[in-house]
């Protein structure tokens, strides 16, 4: 059948005596890498997962999002849900050229599209469901291209038969119906329904409902005489039913794995298809443990890039804290290093970094304390030793949370003792430089002490060699006074000396202090590496 060029249409695969094997829509599983799949195993029509109507045609992203194909993806029938008939008849031709028909989801049962106009609600309204078909058969031009309806039965039967004559009418081109109610989920589909409708109408009808394996095709055919059956949860459990398998073949799960990489099918996609597949040939706690196993291993690689940067931190620090605490590199010359212009720069948001710093830190180490918590609690273990693998996977997540928490706790650690360190590095620095004034000081004033004694004794020799004339005794008296004002100075620069060295002394002792800060801080970082790799 050559649908893609419209040489012919998908009503020509309704032929008498012949059932046809349909996928449902289902809402974000019969996509494209689904669909490629069913048809490896003789999957006659694919259904798209219905898409609002009014969000495809006014959002270009919702376009990309909702509907892909490919030119194997045939036939196509893009399933739509509206309440207007020129939204629908514009949805419809946007996909026309990429598809092969487009169906009005009148049996949805959920309660936001019920509110929104969408689904079972437009059972009740046949009249619309009249004009919105009518608007995609006048507006689509190819002539092949398909409408059809998807809709579920009322109680009072004679109200759906009579939607499904008004649709005829409209030139609809087949009708689904789901042998349901409007209120009913798992009940027993009404067969006898959906036989009543078929003999109402000319055109093909489609039998949707607990169809489960390739039996139930026959079977239903049998019950019904409808044209075609539409597989749902069925096809979900063993996308291979339609070739006769009872359960998911191997082969197929495999094909599963290879279409969804070639595609890039998205994760959270990929498992639920798989865990889909897997529940009739696995046991309840299996697909628990798988169902963990998975997502564990999913986020294990989130996770495994932060600890190793939050680990990186660690060393970094501890890198830090060796080189701040080497021996030979004094505390001057590395408040000289911090003078220099970069660190003044980084020194602005040196507060907002140290704080953000310690914020992330402690929320990962209470993170891991969480962690570390629930993977010790009682009921998990005693569920973990019914199951060997299981019991070893949580017993290597409780030693991966014991890990994180040693790492982040010491990371935090360390954050603080290097930002005491260098807070220290600065404070001896200005003590040393200080010390160091005060020594000049202290030397200037023993060296204008001597130079006055020296002095002194100069003028005390040229007294007492001097003769007794006016003269001399009047030298004498200034020389004597000049000898006091020396005194006087000498004794100024003795308390000067004094009060320098008294100075001195309280700086040492403040010094004394920060230097057994640093030891401290360097004996507490001396066992960090080796703890680290607990």
């Amino acid at each position: 059948m050559k649908t893609s060029n419209g040489n012919s249409g998908i009503m020509d695969m309704f032929e008498k005596g012949k059932v046809l094997k349909i996928c449902a829509p289902m809402v974000r599983y019969s996509k494209l890498a689904f669909r490629t799949l069913v048809r490896k195993y003789n999957c006659d029509i694919c259904f798209t997962p219905m898409i609002v109507a009014a969000d495809f045609t006014r959002s270009v992203k919702a376009r990309d999002s909702e509907f892909t194909t490919n030119d194997s993806d045939r036939p196509l029938i893009v399933q739509f849900a509206a309440h207007d008939a020129q939204t629908l008849a514009d949805a419809a031709c946007v996909v026309a050229p990429f598809s092969d028909g487009v169906d009005l989801n009148c049996g949805c049962p959920q309660r936001w599209a019920m509110a929104a106009g969408y689904g079972a609600c437009l059972i009740n309204k046949p009249e619309l469901v009249k004009d919105m078909v009518r608007h995609v058969r006048n507006q689509v031009d190819n002539p092949n291209y398909t409408a059809s309806i998807k809709i579920r039965i009322h109680k009072d039967l004679r109200r759906t038969v009579d939607l499904c004559q008004k649709a005829e009418a409209a030139g609809v081109s087949w009708i689904t119906v789901h042998g349901r109610t409007s209120e009913e989920r798992h009940q027993p589909v009404h067969y006898d329904a959906i036989k009543t409708i078929k003999d109402s109408v000319s055109i093909p009808v489609i039998a949707n409902g607990d169809i489960k394996y390739l039996r139930d095709v026959k079977s239903t055919y049998q019950l019904t005489g409808v044209d075609g059956v539409m597989a749902a949860r069925g096809l979900l459990a063993n996308p291979a039913m339609f070739s006769g398998y009872e359960d998911t073949p191997l082969e197929c799960i495999w094909d599963w794995v290879d279409i969804s990489v070639e595609q890039g099918t998205p994760f959270t996609c990929f498992h639920h298809h798989l865990i889909y597949m897997l529940e009739r040939v696995s046991s309840q706690p299996e697909r628990k443990l798988f169902c963990l196993s998975v997502c564990l291993q999913r986020l294990s690689v989130k996770m495994t890039l932060q600890w190793t940067a939050v680990a990186t931190f660690l060393y970094v620090e501890i890198g830090i804290l060796v080189i701040l605490c080497l021996p030979f590199i004094s505390a001057r010359r590395w408040q000289s290093i911090f003078q220099l212009r970069i660190w003044s720069w980084m020194a602005r948001f040196w507060n907002k970094v140290f704080l953000t710093m310690i914020i992330i830190l402690i929320v990962l180490f209470l993170d891991a304390v969480r962690e570390v918590r629930k993977y010790s609690a009682k009921d998990i273990a005693t569920d973990a030793k019914l199951q060997p693998n299981m019991f070893d996977h949580l017993h290597m997540k409780l030693f991966r949370a014991q890990r994180n928490l040693y790492i982040s706790g010491f990371a935090v650690f360390l954050w603080l003792v290097m930002k005491r360190v260098v807070t220290l590095i600065n404070q001896l620095a200005s003590l040393s430089a200080t010390t160091a004034a005060l020594q000049a000081q202290a030397d200037g004033a023993n060296q204008a002490a001597k130079k006055y004694m020296e002095d002194n004794d100069l003028l005390k020799q040229a007294l007492i060699e001097g003769k007794g004339d006016k003269a001399t005794a009047e030298g004498f008296k200034l020389l004597k006074k000049e000898v006091e004002r020396l005194k006087e100075e000498l004794k100024t620069s003795g308390d000067a000396l004094e009060n320098s060295q008294s100075e001195a002394d309280v700086m040492k002792k403040q010094m004394g202090g920060p230097r057994q800060g640093v030891r401290q801080a360097v004996e507490g970082t001396s066992g960090a590496p080796g703890d680290a790799k607990c």
